[in-house]
């Protein structure tokens, strides 16, 4: 996602790479607090029912676990990602790690143990979630479970169980694939858009937004949505890098999804508000949306295809998803596709399918993969950067720092 044009300072520090290099920088400390308030919030509710070793035994209580065991799961696998360097060393200390909410401050532990509470928790939650029925697709249940432990195992580098794992959602979950006209503007504004997590039949985990919420500028419509009053409509604008939208293929319906706005490759055809009136939506309705079946379709690939044994599943979920994405639904070039070239197509595919969706950054650190910026960067534009450059990653925040006095001891 390329900050293509600065009307604001909003991104400004990211996009330049000052951020991630400065424990002062608001955004470290933003990250860092909002995952540790879920963690905090999820030990509240394990606390309450036993503690972490406790074995609720009536299925209410079983379903909170569930819920709390995966988002504190959750929590720490973006942690993980988020404010570790390198996230394949895992005897490295790493983050503190709180499985109660009467702890006070603690060192860090290695990510090797930060790996393994996660697991362990996305495991016992996927147990606990069994037959929990969701009042809305805000909360977790057992698929949602799944698949933050499908990206659980693929950060720590068990690549099989990631691809066995989404592949149970794929097999077993009540959701399909977005059709065509759920992913681009197609000329009725009350298709597609991503805004409506109830119409969209691969949406498996989101929050359907009111207007008695209050959301309006600071928001992922604010940033995204031209068709929102805020800082895309206004000139701050994020679009597809340019390098990556010259690799879809020319009967890729995705291209449809981005279009000129003041630059080029402006995602209005994806992400956009119903009334699709520029700058209309003032208070945001228009949904979130946090994970879909597609994703299950992709990481499954991903795992199975760095496996030569499973090479054939990988090639067949690709071809499913493509089936949809390609106007001619001809996907036999994924025939003759096998090893690296395989996998560099299921990467492609990912990134694509998924931009603006926040999910190849975690792509990029559990592959270890390097990535280059388009010419449509403002800044640092054809500049390379490994997925262990401390560019990439957060900073533990001075508050934190200064807060926490066992931070820097090892354990």
């Amino acid at each position: 996602m390329a900050l293509a044009r600065k009307a604001y300072n909003r991104w400004a520090s990211m996009s330049e790479l000052q951020t991630t290099v400065d424990f002062t920088l608001s955004h470290n400390y933003r990250e860092w607090r909002y995952f540790y308030k879920i963690v905090f919030a999820a030990n509240n509710v394990i606390d309450a029912l036993g503690g972490t070793e406790a074995v609720p035994d009536n299925p209410e209580a079983r379903a909170f676990m569930g819920q709390a065991l995966a988002a504190r799961g959750y929590a720490y696998l973006y942690l993980s990602q988020l404010f570790v360097n390198d996230p394949s060393n895992r005897s490295q200390d790493a983050l503190p790690i709180y499985i109660n909410a009467q702890t006070p401050n603690v060192a860090k532990s290695s990510l090797g143990d930060v790996y393994d509470l996660m697991i362990d928790d996305l495991e016992r939650a996927v147990d606990y979630l069994d037959g929990f029925s969701r009042g809305d697709k805000s909360q977790i249940d057992q698929w949602v479970a799944r698949g933050i432990l499908a990206y659980a195992y693929g950060a720590a580098g068990n690549f099989s169980a990631m691809a066995t794992t989404a592949q149970a959602v794929v097999d077993g979950g009540p959701f399909s694939l977005m059709t065509p006209s759920q992913i681009v503007y197609n000329g009725d504004p009350n298709q597609g858009g991503f805004n409506d997590i109830n119409a969209m039949t691969g949406a498996m985990w989101g929050v359907d937004l009111t207007a008695d919420q209050g959301i309006g500028l600071i928001s992922f419509w604010g940033q995204m949505d031209i068709f929102s009053y805020s800082y895309q409509w206004a000139g701050n604008i994020k679009a597809m890098d340019e390098s990556l939208y010259s690799q879809m293929a020319s009967n890729d319906i995705r291209r449809g999804q981005f279009g000129s706005y003041i630059v080029p490759n402006v995602p209005f055809n994806k992400f956009y508000h119903s009334g699709r009136t520029t700058g209309g939506q003032r208070q945001v309705t228009a949904d979130l949306l946090y994970m879909r079946v597609a994703e299950m379709y992709l990481l499954a690939a991903e795992g199975y295809a760095e496996s030569g044994a499973t090479e054939a599943q990988a090639r067949t979920l690709l071809k499913t998803l493509m089936a949809q994405r390609l106007s001619d639904g001809d996907t036999s070039y994924i025939d003759a596709l096998s090893g690296a070239a395989l996998q560099a197509e299921i990467k492609l595919q990912s990134r694509i399918e998924l931009w603006g969706e926040g999910k190849s950054y975690l792509r990029m650190k559990r592959q270890q993969e390097t990535i280059t910026r388009g010419n449509n960067w403002l800044d640092f534009p054809g500049t390379s950067y490994q997925y262990s450059d401390e560019k990439l990653t957060f900073e533990i925040p001075e508050a934190e720092l200064r807060d926490n006095p066992l931070i820097n001891d090892q354990n």
